[in-house]
C-alpha cells in the first residue's frame, strides 16, 4: 500500500480491497497537476492532481505511457504481442476470463511448500478473486444508482473486514508451520531418516503442481468466479460439474502416481541405497496419495472464495500443522533412545506412525473445509454432463501456465539430484549437508518474505489488477514502485542481518534432539546464503505479478525458461567445482542467481511495455535502505565474531549472538532509517497497524 497522498484514494463505493477499485463507469481520477484533489467523473474518489486540471482519457483513448508501451512490444524476440494478435492488455469483455497469478512455486521452492502452497499463495488466490468479484459488481450494478452504491459499499466493508482475517490465518499457518518443521527436525534429524522423509514428502506437491495444481488455481478458479456471475443459478451447476471433473482427474493422477511411486522417488533421490532407499519408497507410497487431498482442498477453497467466504481456506492449514506436530512429538516418545540418524534402527511401527500421521494432516485439513462448504450452501452431487466448450476453455487457458510450472519442476528436479549426490554423510564429515538442510533452510528463508506477502502484496494485487484492466500504466508503475519500496523495508535489512546470524539462529532453533549442533549450523549456513537472495526473489515475484495483472501468462513462462537454465547451470557448476560438503550451501547461491537473472529479464520487458518502472524512485529508496541496513549488519557481525571467538559456538552463546546481535541490528536500522529519511519504514508500520485494526 502506498504512502498517504501518493496514489489514488479508495472510493466511497469501491469494492475488493477497498483501494483502487471504482464503482460505476466514471473515469479514473488521476490528474496532470500536482497535489491532491477530488477526481471528477462518474466514479467518486480522489486522484492526483486538481479536479480542474484532471487528465481524462476519452473512451478508446490511450493511457499515459501507452505510446511507449506499443513501441516496446516486439523489440525482444518472443516477448511482447505480435501485431496481428488481439490486445491482451485490454480489459476483457464481460464473461471472458483470463489466467491470474497461479499458486505455483518458483524454481527454487518447487515441492517445498509444506501445505501445497507457496508463501503468498493462499492470499494471492483469495485477493485476486476478491478483485474479480469487485469488478463483477461494477459490471452488474447500475452505474450511479443509490441502491448499487449502497450494495457495493456494504460488500466492500465485508471484504475489507475479511482481509484482516485472511492475513491472521495465513500468519497463523506460517507460525504453526515453522513449529511443525522445527519439531520434525528434532524428531527425525537431517541425515538418513530425515532425507528419506523430506524427499518423499515433497513428491505429492511436485506431482500435484506439475499435473494440475497450477492449472487449478490459475484457470479453474477464475472460471468459477465467472460462472457465479454469468449463470442464472449463480454457477451452482457449473461448480458441481467442475468439482466432479477435477475430483475424477485427481483420482486418476493420484492412482497413476502411487503406482509409479518407486521410480518417481528414485528419480528425485538417485543416490539413496539400502535401508535409506527402502524408507524413501515406503514413505512415497504413504505420501503420494496426498495429491488427491491437496487438489480437493484447493478446489473447495476456490468455491468458498468464489462465494465470498475467505477465512476457512486461510485457517485450515493450521489443522494440518498441528496434526503433523503431534505426530512428530509422538515419534520422539516412541523412538526415545534410538539413533534415528541410522536408518537401519527404524521399526515398521515407527514408519507407519510417520507415514500415516503425516498424510492424516492433509486429510484433516481437507475435512475441515466441509462445514464451511455446507454453510455457503454447497453440497457435492456428482454430475458427469461435462460440456465440451467448458473443457476446451480450460485447455486453451492452461497452456502457458503449465509451461511455467514445468520449468520450476525441472529446476527442482536438478536441485534434488544434486543435493542427493552431495548429501552422503560420509562425504560431508558426518554433517547433515543433504536435501534436508536445503529444504529446512528454505522454510526459514520464507519467513521474512511471508511478512512482505501478508502486509504488502495482498494489499497491492487487487489494485494493480484494476489499474491494468483500465490500461492505467502510470498507476501500475506507481503500484509496483510502492510494492517494491515497502517490501524492501523488511527485505533489505533482513537479507544482510540474517546472512550474518543464520548459523547461530539455526543452532538455537534446530540443534536439538536428533540434529547435532554441527548439522544445525550447516543448515544455518545454507539459510544465510539463501538470505542474500531475498531482494532479487521478492523483486522477481512482484514483477511476475505485474505480468499477471496485465493478463499475460506467456511472458512469465518464457522468462521461467531463462531462470531455469540459470538455476540448473549454477547447480551443476556447484556440484563440479565445490567440495561435497559445500555443495548444498552453493545451491542457495544458484537460487539467488536465478532470481536475479529473472528479475533483470522481467524488468527490461516490463519497462518497455508500460513505459518505465519508476527505476529512479525505487533505486533511490533502495540505496537509502541498504545504507541504513549496513551498520545493522556490521554490528550483528561484530557481536557474532566476538562471542564465538572469545567464548564458543555452543547454544548458550549462539542465543546471545541472536538476541544481542538481532536486537542491536534492529535498533540501528530504525535509527539510521530516520537519519537517512527512509519514509517507507513509517508507511509500512502504519499500514500494518491499519490491517491489524481491521
Amino acid at each position: 500500500m502506498s504512502s498517504r497522498g501518493s496514489e489514488a484514494r479508495p472510493t466511497a463505493g469501491s469494492s475488493g480491497q477497498g483501494e483502487g477499485l471504482r464503482s460505476g463507469s466514471g473515469q479514473n481520477g488521476a490528474g496532470a497537476g500536482g497535489g491532491t484533489g477530488a477526481g471528477a467523473g462518474g466514479g467518486t474518489g480522489a486522484g492526483t492532481g486538481t479536479g480542474a486540471g484532471q487528465h481524462r482519457r476519452p473512451a478508446g483513448g490511450r493511457a499515459p505511457g501507452a505510446h511507449r508501451a506499443s513501441k516496446a512490444d516486439g523489440l525482444i524476440p518472443g516477448f511482447g504481442r505480435p501485431r496481428n494478435r488481439p490486445d491482451r492488455d485490454a480489459r476483457p469483455e464481460p464473461g471472458v476470463e483470463v489466467p491470474y497469478p497461479a499458486d505455483v512455486p518458483s524454481s527454487g521452492e518447487a515441492g517445498l511448500a509444506g501445505d501445497g502452497m507457496s508463501t503468498e499463495g493462499e492470499l494471492t488466490e483469495a485477493e485476486l478473486i476478491r478483485a474479480r468479484l469487485g469488478m463483477a459488481r461494477q459490471d452488474i450494478a447500475a452505474p450511479g444508482t443509490a441502491g448499487a452504491a449502497a450494495q457495493d459499499a456494504a460488500a466492500s466493508t465485508s471484504l475489507v473486514r475479511s482481509s484482516g482475517v485472511m492475513a491472521l490465518g495465513t500468519l497463523a499457518s506460517r507460525v504453526t508451520g515453522l513449529v511443525r518443521s522445527v519439531v520434525l527436525v528434532y524428531a527425525i534429524g537431517v541425515k538418513g531418516l530425515g532425507n528419506s522423509y523430506n524427499y518423499a514428502n515433497t513428491l505429492p506437491n511436485t506431482v500435484y503442481n506439475l499435473a494440475i495444481g497450477g492449472i487449478l488455481t490459475s484457470v479453474i478458479v477464475p472460471l468459477l468466479v465467472s460462472a457465479a456471475r454469468r449463470h442464472r443459478d449463480r454457477g451452482e451447476s457449473y461448480d458441481q460439474r467442475m468439482f466432479t471433473l477435477v475430483t475424477v482427474a485427481l483420482a486418476g493422477i493420484t492412482l497413476v502416481a502411487t503406482l509409479a511411486a518407486a521410480p518417481i522417488a528414485s528419480l528425485y533421490d538417485p543416490k539413496a541405497t539400502g535401508t535409506e532407499h527402502h524408507l524413501l519408497v515406503i514413505f512415497a507410497y504413504f505420501f503420494i496419495p496426498q495429491i488427491f487431498f491437496y487438489g480437493v482442498s484447493s478446489l473447495a477453497g476456490a468455491i468458498l472464495n468464489a462465494r465470498g467466504h475467505f477465512a476457512a481456506p486461510m485457517w485450515t492449514p493450521v489443522v494440518n500443522n498441528i496434526v503433523v506436530t503431534v505426530v512428530a512429538v509422538a515419534f520422539m516418545v516412541v523412538a526415545a533412545g534410538q539413533n534415528v540418524n541410522n536408518a537401519g534402527t527404524i521399526t515398521s511401527a515407527e514408519v507407519l506412525l510417520l507415514g500415516i500421521g503425516t498424510t492424516l494432516g492433509i486429510v484433516a485439513q481437507t475435512a475441515a473445509l466441509v462445514p464451511a462448504l455446507r454453510r455457503v450452501g454447497f453440497r457435492w452431487h456428482p454430475r458427469f454432463d461435462f460440456r465440451r466448450a467448458e473443457i476446451n476453455e480450460i485447455g486453451r487457458m492452461a497452456g502457458w501456465m503449465f509451461g511455467y510450472v514445468l520449468t520450476t519442476q525441472v529446476a527442482f528436479l536438478v536441485t534434488s539430484v544434486v543435493a542427493s549426490t552431495a548429501g552422503n554423510s560420509k562425504q560431508t564429515g558426518g554433517v547433515g549437508a543433504g536435501f534436508s538442510a536445503y529444504s529446512n533452510a528454505w522454510l526459514l528463508f520464507q519467513l521474512p518474505y511471508a511478512i512482505v506477502a501478508i502486509s504488502v502484496i495482498t494489499a497491492l494485487l487487487p489494485r494493480m489488477s484494476a489499474h491494468a484492466s483500465d490500461r492505467r500504466y502510470d498507476l501500475v508503475r506507481a503500484d509496483f514502485s510502492t510494492g517494491v519500496r515497502l517490501g524492501s523495508v523488511v527485505v533489505a535489512p533482513a537479507a544482510l542481518v540474517l546472512a550474518v546470524l543464520g548459523p547461530s539462529l539455526a543452532e538455537v532453533l534446530l540443534g536439538w534432539g536428533n540434529t547435532s549442533d554441527a548439522s544445525a549450523r550447516y543448515l544455518g549456513l545454507v539459510f544465510s546464503i539463501f538470505s542474500l537472495g531475498l531482494m532479487p526473489y521478492m523483486l522477481f515475484q512482484l514483477l511476475l505479478r505485474v505480468f499477471y495483472a496485465l493478463h499475460d501468462s506467456k511472458t512469465p513462462a518464457l522468462i521461467g525458461v531463462v531462470t531455469m537454465v540459470a538455476n540448473v547451470g549454477a547447480n551443476l557448476l556447484a556440484l563440479a567445482l565445490f567440495p561435497k560438503s559445500e555443495v548444498v550451501a552453493a545451491l542457495g547461491a544458484g537460487f539467488g542467481l536465478a532470481n536475479l537473472v529473472g528479475s533483470a529479464c522481467a524488468w527490461r520487458v516490463l519497462s518497455r511495455r508500460i513505459g518505465g518502472l519508476a527505476g529512479n524512485q525505487i533505486g533511490s529508496s533502495l540505496i537509502r535502505m541498504h545504507a541504513a541496513a549496513v551498520p545493522a549488519a556490521v554490528f550483528a557481525l561484530a557481536v557474532a565474531v566476538t562471542v564465538t571467538t572469545v567464548f564458543s559456538t555452543a547454544k548458550g552463546y549462539a542465543a546471545i549472538v541472536v538476541l544481542v546481535g538481532g536486537a542491536g541490528a534492529l535498533l540501528l536500522y530504525v535509527v539510521f532509517s530516520r537519519l537517512l529519511r527512509v519514509t517507507e519504514v513509517t508507511d509500512l508500520t502504519g499500514m500494518v497497524r491499519s490491517r491489524l485494526r481491521r
